[in-house]
């Protein structure tokens, strides 16, 4: 039986279970190569902040469900300081939770060739035309940060395909023969392949265009506030859970990124802290033992029960301090407080290989779905 070799970017020891998934996918057939990104961790069946080749097979349950997932950063014009009068900060946050909700939103034409089923096509009509422009849960997120090279207020956008891209995992999966270690396993050159990759290119279009309508929302809303600018040229996007053809050491390789960032040579990579650390603007370096992936963000150091269990909407505050949020959430927020999440800069460290980082931004304001 032959064992692909993983290269891993370690900010810290591995966990038991990453430890023990990470081995078994690399015991998978076809399996070439894998690569382990600093803020590595599991989330239900998939592992985040890894990057799988396989020659010939798609792996749908490798990519996790929010397929198309990821991040979009762009300059509004202005300074941060304006942001940072309380007064104009909470009338950007009111502005905020009824412009960006979090699970509906106006019902939305929906462009795009339709995907290859009915019952897939059903949940794309019916879910995917409200949830156009949300923003969805957990630690998808708007944020207003500060440029700490010139001080300059930018937005940054966290979100996916919302219900599209489980639907499209799972109807996937569900089809898919099993190999010796028990991962859904599809032929490329089938028809059940293409329709798979024809689908997930339907959800990367559903969330890059919906975080360009939240982009807009946003712009908007800062610029009624603060008469800045945005600059629609200065446009920064990348994602984070998606399957690739690609070249590596003249191998022609399917490369499933989960929570990790194509980092191609001078490729965008954005790298989130959390809702009170900073932000990275990257630039990737085509790291071939990597196979030119970065990681996605910080990675969570605590599942959110724990965060629950352990930090309160006082300690929340504190940790926060500086940074505007909607208090009236706390007791929700508490799971995606900065001690959630792992030192941001140990992660950037690990992977000073991986990518040379452009802007730091710390964080000013956060909108958060809960």
């Amino acid at each position: 039986m032959s064992v692909a070799p993983i290269a891993i970017w370690s900010a810290g020891p591995l966990a038991a279970d990453v430890r023990r998934f990470l081995e078994r996918v690399a015991r998978a057939p076809d399996v070439a190569r894998v690569a382990v990104m600093p803020d590595v961790h599991l989330a239900g069946d998939a592992c985040v902040g890894t990057a799988i080749a396989t020659r010939r097979t798609l792996r749908p349950e490798l990519l996790g469900s929010d397929l198309g997932c990821g991040v979009a950063a762009m300059s509004l014009g202005t300074s941060a300081e304006r942001v940072r009068d309380p007064r104009i900060a909470a009338r950007v946050l009111g502005d905020l939770s009824r412009a960006v909700p979090t699970h509906r939103g106006p019902t939305r034409a929906l462009e795009g060739p339709p995907l290859s089923s009915s019952v897939l096509e059903r949940i794309r009509a019916r879910d995917g035309a409200v949830q156009l422009g949300t923003l969805g849960r957990g630690n998808h997120f708007v944020e207003l940060q500060e440029d700490e090279a010139d001080g300059a207020l930018w937005l940054m956008v966290h979100s996916g395909s919302r219900a599209l891209g489980p639907a499209i995992q799972e109807a996937h999966a569900a089809r898919a023969a099993r190999d010796d270690e028990g991962f859904a396993c599809l032929d490329a050159e089938s028809d059940e392949g293409r329709a798979y990759l024809h689908d997930l290119d339907v959800a990367l279009a559903y969330a890059r265009t919906s975080r360009r309508i939240i982009a807009d929302r946003v712009a908007e809303i800062v610029a009624t506030h603060t008469h800045a600018t945005p600059d629609a040229a200065s446009w920064i996007e990348c994602h984070h859970d998606a399957v690739a053809r690609e070249s590596h050491d003249g191998e022609s390789l399917w490369v499933h990124r989960k929570g990790a960032v194509p980092a191609h040579e001078g490729a965008p990579v954005l790298v989130p802290g959390s809702m009170g650390t900073a932000s990275h603007h990257a630039e990737g370096r085509g790291h071939a033992p990597a196979l030119s992936s970065s990681a996605h963000g910080a990675g969570r150091a605590l599942t959110r029960g724990e965060a629950r269990r352990r930090v309160s909407a006082r300690e929340l505050a504190r940790q926060m301090d500086g940074v505007a949020y909607d208090a009236r959430m706390a007791a929700q927020l508490v799971e995606e407080a900065p001690s959630a999440y792992n030192d941001v800069k140990r992660v950037m460290r690990a992977q000073r290989e991986l990518v040379r980082v452009v802007r730091t931004m710390r964080p000013v304001l956060v909108h958060k779905g809960t």
